[in-house]
């Protein structure tokens, strides 16, 4: 039972960082008031730019590329959405689809549509003493975004409830107009915010191809930027509630592949795409569950007009 129980767990940690990443850049560019529905191009961006990039370089460098890469796409997106006041959801669905295509497109014409070459993946660190606690050693083996995204989330719940910086973002979600009173450049705040969940949306992405893979691959990342804005929503636009709906999702999908490899009779009595259904099966769940109890930013993809108050 504990070997299940381990088993689950340490796979759990493995898939939980880039939807963690993810869902914390999404968290950051909604609570300044701008939607992210493009999370899912700029992981795709970040995946793929991190594993060209790992091809001629250490593989902690290309992370560092992929998440440039996200908050390249992120400044897109902040144009069309700060500076020319463009319907931020239309913005953020066609930064996806260029994505999905421009990376295909690119992918197939350098290295083919199977991926690209193996790269060497970030390192894993084993912490002495602990791999053979029961259950505590799942927390032993695993690479540095792990652990970063296991501190990350407290680390912005302190920003955000605990200093004059993370106040002004809220408020720059919640009342625009009230920030430009005080002199306060409104546009400028969601112009960090945006770049900022760029970032971790790049680093999420990243994650999968240095990571949990060792290349980008064609369909990558597979939906987990819509999974993280899932997670954002169920965690009420908070970073702690994101990280723990993160970890859920995370856990789904470490159930699914737990089920396929350790118990393959499962395949005769259950399709096999309802396995892999599943993690996107228990969001659709959670968002049902979660109806209309959401704590969303009064200002969120209202663009700001500085001559309308």
């Amino acid at each position: 039972m504990f070997e299940v129980l381990h088993s689950l767990l340490f796979s759990t940690l493995d898939a939980a960082p880039a939807l963690v990443f993810a869902a914390l850049g999404a968290m950051l560019s909604e609570r300044a008031g701008v939607v992210s529905v493009g999370v899912e191009g700029m992981m795709r961006t970040g995946a793929f730019c991190a594993a060209v990039a790992a091809l001629v370089m250490p593989t902690p460098l290309a992370v560092g590329v992929g998440m440039a890469a996200g908050a390249g796409i992120a400044a897109v997106h902040g144009f069309l959405s700060i500076r020319w006041r463009s319907d931020q959801v239309v913005s953020g669905m066609a930064l996806n689809l260029v994505a999905m295509a421009g990376g295909t497109y690119l992918l197939e014409s350098f290295f083919g549509p199977n991926g690209t070459p193996s790269i060497t993946q970030l390192s894993r660190w084993n912490i002495p003493g602990l791999s053979h606690v029961p259950l505590l050693g799942a927390l032993s083996g695993h690479a540095a975004p792990t652990y970063l995204a296991l501190t990350l989330p407290f680390v912005f719940h302190l920003l955000l409830s605990r200093t004059p910086l993370g106040l002004r973002l809220r408020a720059v979600g919640d009342k625009p107009h009230a920030v430009a009173t005080l002199g306060l450049s409104v546009p400028a705040l969601r112009w960090g915010a945006v770049l900022g969940g760029g970032m971790m949306a790049g680093l999420g992405g990243a994650v999968l191809s240095t990571t949990v893979l060792d290349r980008f691959e064609q369909h990558t990342p597979s939906g987990l930027g819509f999974m993280a804005l899932a997670a954002m929503v169920f965690g009420r636009w908070t970073p702690l509630g994101a990280f723990a709906a993160a970890l859920f999702f995370a856990a789904g999908n470490a159930l699914r592949i737990g089920l396929a490899s350790s118990a393959p009779w499962l395949l005769d009595l259950v399709p096999q795409g309802f396995l892999l259904a599943l993690p996107y099966l228990l969001t659709l769940l959670v968002l049902a569950l979660q109806g209309q109890r959401g704590h969303a930013p009064a200002a969120l993809g209202v663009p700001f007009e500085q001559e309308s108050r």
